[in-house]
């Protein structure tokens, strides 16, 4: 188990004269704490894997350095990194037995036998495979199988790091949510560095402690769970964590008030000084807007349609010509298409050229 340090990590598959916004993976700095467990989140295009990869040593970057526990590792292979890595498709023998599959890693670096009885053993607990160790893996299923790959890059107890490259992938969906809550047991009782990339929203917020979201090839913001949601650093936070995402409107913004659509809504904090020529907007989740009559004074928007997702439900509207979603309180009847919105003032984001702008209280 280590460390992981990035610093100033970049990465091109054109060569180091190509443009650096070319760069599948911009200069990233950062640190990956020992035992921690991360999620790169992103849509697809976006550098995860490149990430990941660079970390593994399957990919050599183009500049920066990787530190595990202080020491460069960026010229080293996979092997001597001592990276564990699972990958989207199930990587297992056939013709072996699920016992000898979750042996191999061990056998092949050359750990005594009674040793590498007991480390099969317990990873056959933790994923439910102890009923299979005997049986050929051929004949099971492809979750069955995904567990076996699971536990191949989880029995080695002195890796520096497992990662996990969209693992559910091939999973069928009900029963990816029974695997993230072993990989999160295991995570638990094992104390491993485990970093997992995906592009599903949940999969990271129910895996990972910190949840490292990336795009265009750069890391926009790390947090927790909460963080995001609550403050997302980039509105592309926003958008893509969340469902319905943030919305974000063009706003005018002096001071403490901010003007949409004619209408000026009060802010919580005080926005002075703006970079100059900036795009401004205005994000807000839709969980804190609420959907009220039309009268004046508030912002209007159009209703085009309700979607009741059982314990709330959200309007999709139009303020001018932008989407909007917001909440439809508990009892209130949605007449016509035309509503007003009443804002929550303290969850209220000002943003420039799509950054967080930190106003003074």
């Amino acid at each position: 188990m280590a460390r992981i340090d990035l610093v100033d990590l970049a990465h091109s598959y054109n060569g180091l004269d190509a443009d650096a916004e070319s760069f599948a993976l911009k200069p990233v700095s950062m640190t990956w704490r020992q035992g921690g467990a991360y999620a790169l989140l992103g849509p697809s295009g976006c550098g995860k894997t490149t990430l990941l990869n660079l970390i593994s040593g399957i990919v050599m970057p183009s500049r920066g350095r990787i530190l595990f526990d202080g020491v460069d590792v960026s010229a080293q292979t996979t092997r001597q990194r001592n990276i564990a890595q699972v990958f989207q498709f199930p990587v297992i023998y056939d013709t072996m037995t699920v016992g000898q599959n979750l042996a191999f890693p061990l056998k092949n670096r050359g750990v005594r036998r009674a040793e590498i009885g007991a480390r099969v053993a317990e990873i056959a607990r933790l994923l439910d495979l102890e009923p299979y160790l005997d049986r050929k893996a051929t004949r099971l299923t492809a979750d069955a199988k995904q567990k076996i790959s699971l536990g191949r890059g989880l029995v080695r107890s002195d890796v520096a790091a497992v990662l996990f490259d969209e693992p559910l992938t091939v999973i069928d969906p009900h029963l990816k949510w029974e695997l993230r809550s072993k990989l999160k047991a295991l995570h638990t009782a094992l104390d491993l560095t485990m970093i997992y990339v995906t592009h599903d929203q949940t999969e990271a917020l129910t895996f990972a402690d910190t949840v490292v979201v990336m795009h265009d090839g750069r890391v926009v913001q790390s947090g927790t769970p909460q963080e995001l949601f609550d403050k997302p650093a980039h509105t592309f936070v926003g958008y893509f964590i969340g469902s319905p995402g943030m919305n974000v409107i063009p706003a005018e913004v002096h001071g403490r008030q901010a003007r949409i659509d004619g209408h000026v809504i009060a802010l919580n904090r005080a926005y002075d000084s703006l970079p100059a020529g900036a795009r401004i907007e205005i994000g807000v989740r839709p969980e804190f807007v609420n959907v009220a009559a039309p009268p004046p004074g508030l912002v209007s928007a159009r209703i085009e349609r309700i979607d009741d997702l059982g314990r709330v439900s959200f309007a999709r509207m139009r303020v001018g010509d932008v989407k909007f979603a917001a909440r439809v309180p508990a009892g209130f009847s949605v007449a016509g298409t035309e509503a007003g919105l009443i804002f929550d003032p303290s969850r209220l984001h000002v943003y420039a050229d799509s950054h967080l702008v930190e106003g003074a209280l």
